[in-house]
C-alpha cells in the first residue's frame, strides 16, 4: 500500500529524502535539492526528465512531449513572440515619427472633439481598434526605450514559461485591459498611448511564476514597487489606469495558467482568458453608452 505523506510535511528531494527543498522539477513537479537541479530554459529539471527528454526513457518523455509549467510544448526559440512584439512596436514608432498624422489615428481617444461639439473620432464613435493600436504606439524615445527594455527582460521569461500562444494571449489581454480602464476612467478627450499596460501585465505574470516555483520574489516586487511609485508621482503625465488595468489582468491570467489542474488545464486557462475578455467588452460597451 502506498503511503501518503503528511500534508503539512516539508517536501524533501525525491532522490535524497534527508534534504528538504522548496524547488520542484518544472516538468514532473517532483521536489529536487540543489544537487539534483539541472538548469533548463525555464526553472530547473530533475535528472530523470532531462535524461528522458534525450533518450526517450524517462516517465515524462514516455507519456508526453516536453511541456512548460503551463502545459505548453517546449520549443527551441523561447523568445520568438517577444521579438515579434518588439519589432511591431519599433515599426509603429518609426512610422508615426515619419508621418505625424498617423499618430492621431492610432492613439486611444474616447471621443473627440469634446463637448459642446459633436464627437467624430474615438472609441465611442466606433473606432474600437484604438484600444489595441494604442498599445503598440509610442512617440518619445525614452517611452519606447523603457517599455521595450522591460518587454525583453520580462517577456522572454514569461514566454518561456507559458509557451507562445498563452504568452501572446496574456500580453494582448493585459494591453487591452490597460486601455479599457483608461477608457473608463480618463477624460474622453485625453489621448493615451504606449505598451505600459501590457508590460505591467508581464510584471504581474512574472511575479506569479516566481511564486509558483518558490523563487525569491523580492527583486521583482521591489522593481514593481518602484514603477508604481513613479506611476503615481505628481506631474509625470502617466496613465496609472493603463498600468493598473494591465497589472491586474496579467496577474489574474497568469495565476489561472500556472495553477490550472492538469486534467482540465486548457479549460481553466482559456476559460479565464475568455472571462477577462468578456469583462473588457462589457466595460467598453457601458462606457460607450455613457459617452454617446
Amino acid at each position: 500500500m502506498q503511503q501518503v505523506p503528511d500534508a503539512q510535511q516539508v517536501p524533501v528531494c525525491y532522490r535524497h529524502p534527508d534534504r528538504e527543498t522548496g524547488v520542484r522539477c518544472t516538468r514532473c513537479e517532483r521536489p529536487i535539492c540543489p544537487e539534483c537541479m539541472i538548469s533548463a530554459s525555464v526553472g530547473f529539471q530533475c535528472p530523470e526528465c532531462v535524461r528522458g527528454a534525450t533518450d526517450g526513457s524517462g516517465p515524462v518523455a514516455r507519456a508526453t512531449a516536453p511541456r512548460t509549467i503551463a502545459g505548453a510544448t517546449v520549443v527551441g526559440d523561447t523568445r520568438l513572440i517577444t521579438k515579434i512584439l518588439i519589432g511591431i512596436n519599433l515599426a509603429v514608432f518609426i512610422a508615426v515619427n515619419l508621418r505625424e498624422s498617423l499618430l492621431n489615428d492610432l492613439v486611444l481617444i474616447g471621443a473627440w472633439p469634446p463637448a459642446p461639439w459633436t464627437a467624430t473620432e474615438g472609441v465611442a464613435e466606433g473606432e474600437w481598434y484604438r484600444l489595441l493600436t494604442s498599445t503598440f504606439t509610442h512617440q518619445e524615445f525614452w517611452h519606447i526605450g523603457f517599455n521595450l527594455l522591460n518587454l525583453w527582460l520580462l517577456g522572454s521569461q514569461v514566454e518561456a514559461a507559458l509557451g507562445r500562444a498563452r504568452y501572446l494571449t496574456l500580453y494582448l489581454l493585459s494591453g487591452l485591459a490597460g486601455s479599457t480602464l483608461a477608457y473608463l476612467l480618463t477624460d474622453p478627450a485625453t489621448a493615451t498611448l504606449g505598451a505600459s499596460g501590457a508590460v505591467f501585465g508581464l510584471f504581474g505574470a512574472f511575479a506569479v511564476l516566481l511564486r509558483r516555483q518558490n523563487y525569491d520574489m523580492r527583486p521583482v516586487l521591489v522593481l514593481l514597487a518602484i514603477n508604481l511609485v513613479f506611476t503615481f508621482s505628481p506631474g509625470t503625465n502617466i496613465s496609472w489606469q493603463a498600468h493598473i488595468g494591465g497589472l491586474v489582468a496579467g496577474t489574474a491570467i497568469a495565476y489561472a495558467m500556472v495553477h490550472a489542474p492538469r486534467e482540465r488545464r486548457a479549460l481553466v486557462q482559456y476559460g479565464a482568458c475568455a472571462l477577462v475578455a468578456v469583462v473588457l467588452v462589457v466595460a467598453t460597451l457601458l462606457r460607450t453608452v455613457q459617452l454617446t
